[in-house]
C-alpha cells in the first residue's frame, strides 16, 4: 500500500465555518477521510472515537482553545501519538512557541496557503505513515525473536541463515529510522535545520557557558511575489535565498529555516555583538542583490532581529521571541534594516498588545465616543454641517489619540466593526440634528478607511444604514485618504462609482500632503478637496500662498467644492474667501464637541 493510497482520516478543527469549508475542499485531493468539529470538546470527542490520523487545530476558539485541547490530546494514551497541527496567524509568535511546547508538530498561518496546506499534511501523514510502519516492523521483530528462541533447540541448523536475515531486516529499520530522524529535524524544500532542530540546540546552548546569538530574518515583500507570480515561483526564491545564506555561513553559524519567509541563524562561540552585526551587513548585502526567477529580476532584501544570550534565557522560545520581535521592529523602521534587541524593544512589544487588547474590549463593549466639529461657510460664518470624530479614553485615563488607534484596529482585523459603529453613531446623530434643523440641510463627514472600501456590497451597507435612520443620501459625505488615489482597486473603484450613483458625496481629506495622480483625481467621482491644516498654517506668513492657491484652482476647475481644515484666527478665514475657498472648519468656530454641545451650537 502506497502512502496516497492509505485511507487516512484528517480531523479539521475550527469555529468559522469558512475555514472548515475551505480547508476541506483544499485536502480534498486524495483518497482522505475529512472530518470536522467546530470547539475543542468535539474535537476530543471525535479524535477518541474516530482516531484520526492527523489534526488541524486552531488556536483561537470560544470556550476551549486549541492550546487545552492540544494538551488534552496529548495527556490521554488514546490520543496521545497523533501529530496537531496548529493555526495560527503570523505575526503570533507566543502561540507558535507555546503550541510546540504543548507537542505540535507544525502550523500553518492565516490566511491559508493552499499548496502550503497539503504539502504539510502530505509531509505529517508520510510521517506518521513511517513510524506506524517502524513500529510494526519492530512488533513484528519481537515476535519473530521469541519464535526463534523456542525453535533453537530444534533447529539449531538453520539458526544462522535466520540470524542473517534478522540482520537484513535489522538494518534495513535502522536506514528508515535513520531518514525519519532526518526528516524531523530539516525543512524538506530548502534542506535546512528546521524548527524542531533549533530548538534542541538551543536547549543545548542554554547549558554551556559560550555566547551565541540568534539573527532571525524575514524577507522583505516575498508575500507580494509569491502571492503575485505564484508559489513555484516563490519556492524557488526560498531555495535560492537559502544558497546566498549559506555562501555567507562562518563556520561557527548555522541557518535554519523557522517556516514561510522565515529563517533563523545561530551564530556561536561569539566575541561580542558586533560579529552577529557584521553577518547582518553580509546578509543584507547579500539579500539586496537581483533574483532572476522565471524571467523576472526580483528585489527582495531583508529585515533581521539579533538577539544575544544571557542568563535571563532559560528556554528557547525565549530568545526566539525576543529575536523574533527586534525582527518585527527593523521591519516598521524601513525595509532593509536590522534591530539589536534590548529589553525596551520587549516593553513596547507587550505596551501594544495590552494597547490592541484594551482596543478590543472598548469595541465590544462600545467604551468609545464620538465628537463633533463644525464645518462652516466661509462668507457667511454658518454652521453647514460637521466632521464625526472617534474618541477613546483608555482605562487607565488617558486619551488615545486616532491616529495611534486606528493603524491597529486596521492591523488586527477590527476596523470593519468599528468602521460601521462610527457609521451608525454619526447617523444617529444626524437624525436628530435632522428632525430638529430640517431647513438647515446640514451634512455630516464620516471617515472610512481603505480597508473598508474593500467589503463586498459596501456602499449597499452605508445607503441601508441611511434607510434605518430615514435620511437622504445627501446629508452624508465619506471621506477617504488621499492615497486612495493611487492604491484602489477595481472593487474600491466599484464602490465608489455605486456611492455616486447612490447620491452619497465623496471627500478627499488632507489633501496636499500625499502624492496624488491627478488623473485618477479627474476619473473618480470626488466632490471635495479638504485642504490640510499644514498648508494653512502658513497663509498668514506666506503672502503668496501659491499651494493653497493651487489646490482651490484645481477643485474649482474639476467643479469641486473646497474645505479648509484648521482655521485659527479670522485673518486665515478672509484669506481663505478671498482666494475663493467656500468652506473651513478649526478652532475658529469650534474645537469638536460632543453631541450635546454641538447641537447647543446650532
Amino acid at each position: 500500500m502506497t502512502k496516497e493510497e492509505h485511507n487516512y482520516k484528517i480531523l479539521i478543527v475550527d469555529d468559522n465555518p469558512n475555514n472548515l469549508k475551505v480547508l476541506s475542499i483544499t485536502l480534498d485531493v486524495y483518497d482522505w477521510e475529512i472530518l470536522v468539529a467546530v470547539d475543542g470538546e468535539g474535537a476530543i470527542e471525535l479524535a477518541k472515537y474516530t482516531k484520526p490520523d492527523l489534526i488541524f487545530l486552531d488556536v483561537m476558539m470560544p470556550i476551549m482553545d486549541g492550546f487545552s485541547a492540544c494538551q488534552i490530546l496529548k495527556s490521554d494514551p488514546e490520543t496521545s501519538e497523533i501529530p496537531i497541527i496548529f493555526m495560527t496567524s503570523l505575526s503570533d509568535t507566543l502561540d507558535k512557541v507555546k503550541g510546540f511546547e504543548l507537542g505540535a508538530v507544525d502550523y500553518i498561518t492565516k490566511p491559508f496557503d493552499r499548496d502550503e496546506v497539503v504539502a504539510r499534511a502530505k509531509t505529517h501523514l508520510q510521517l506518521r505513515f513511517l513510524a506506524m510502519q517502524v513500529k510494526e516492523k519492530n512488533l513484528q521483530l519481537e515476535t519473530f525473536t521469541h519464535e526463534l528462541e523456542e525453535q533453537v533447540k530444534s533447529r539449531t541448523n538453520e539458526l544462522s541463515s535466520t540470524l542473517a536475515d534478522l540482520q537484513i531486516t535489522q538494518n534495513q529499520l535502522l536506514e528508515r529510522e535513520q531518514r525519519l530522524a532526518y526528516a524531523a529535524f530539516h525543512d524538506s524544500l530548502t534542506d535546512l535545520p528546521n524548527r524542531a532542530w533549533l530548538k534542541q540546540r538551543l536547549e543545548y546552548l542554554t547549558n554551556q557557558n559560550h555566547l551565541y546569538a540568534v539573527l532571525f530574518i524575514d524577507l522583505d515583500r516575498f508575500k507580494v511575489i509569491n502571492d503575485s507570480l505564484g508559489h513555484l515561483v516563490g519556492d524557488e526564491l526560498l531555495k535560492q535565498a537559502t544558497q546566498r545564506l549559506r555562501k555567507v555561513m562562518p563556520i561557527r553559524a548555522t541557518v535554519s529555516r523557522f517556516g514561510g519567509d522565515e529563517f533563523v541563524i545561530l551564530f556561536e562561540e561569539i566575541k561580542d555583538i558586533y560579529e552577529a552585526v557584521s553577518l547582518a551587513d553580509l546578509i543584507q548585502i547579500e539579500l539586496e542583490l537581483p533574483f532572476d526567477l522565471d524571467n523576472y529580476q526580483l528585489f527582495v532584501g531583508a529585515s533581521i532581529g539579533i538577539t544575544i544570550s544571557d542568563d535571563s534565557y532559560q528556554k528557547p522560545e525565549d530568545i526566539l521571541r525576543d529575536a523574533d520581535i527586534a525582527m518585527y521592529q527593523a521591519k516598521h523602521k524601513g525595509r532593509g534594516c536590522y534591530e539589536i534587541f534590548n529589553p525596551h524593544i520587549r516593553d513596547q512589544a507587550i505596551a501594544r498588545l495590552e494597547l490592541e487588547n484594551a482596543l478590543r474590549r472598548a469595541v465590544e463593549q462600545e467604551e468609545l465616543s464620538m465628537y463633533y466639529q463644525p464645518i462652516f461657510c466661509l462668507k457667511s460664518n454658518q454652521i453647514r454641517g460637521f466632521e464625526s470624530l472617534i474618541r477613546w479614553i483608555h482605562p487607565s485615563g488617558k486619551q488615545i489619540p486616532p491616529s495611534k488607534f486606528i493603524p491597529i484596529a486596521e492591523e488586527i482585523g477590527l476596523i470593519n466593526t468599528l468602521g460601521w459603529w462610527i457609521l451608525r453613531q454619526s447617523l444617529q446623530q444626524m437624525q436628530n440634528w435632522y428632525q430638529q434643523f430640517r431647513d438647515r440641510r446640514l451634512w455630516i463627514n464620516v471617515n472610512i478607511s481603505p480597508i473598508q472600501l474593500k467589503q463586498v456590497d459596501f456602499a449597499q451597507g452605508v445607503k441601508q444604514i441611511l434607510d434605518d435612520y430615514e435620511l437622504p443620501s445627501s446629508c452624508l459625505k465619506l471621506e477617504i485618504t488621499e492615497s486612495c488615489l493611487l492604491e484602489s482597486t477595481d472593487i474600491e473603484i466599484t464602490a465608489l462609482d455605486q456611492f455616486k450613483k447612490l447620491g452619497i458625496k465623496l471627500c478627499i481629506d488632507d489633501f496636499g500632503t500625499g502624492y496624488s495622480s491627478l488623473s485618477r483625481l479627474h476619473e473618480l467621482p470626488i466632490h471635495t478637496l479638504k485642504i490640510d491644516q499644514a498648508f494653512i498654517k502658513e497663509l498668514e506668513v506666506n503672502t503668496q500662498n501659491s499651494i493653497v492657491t493651487t489646490i482651490i484652482n484645481l477643485a474649482h476647475g474639476l467643479n469641486m467644492e473646497v474645505v479648509a481644515e484648521g482655521i485659527e484666527t479670522e485673518e486665515q478665514r478672509q484669506i481663505l474667501r478671498s482666494l475663493g475657498c467656500g468652506f473651513g472648519q478649526g478652532y475658529l468656530i469650534s474645537m469638536p464637541l460632543n453631541a450635546i454641545a454641538a447641537t447647543q451650537l446650532l
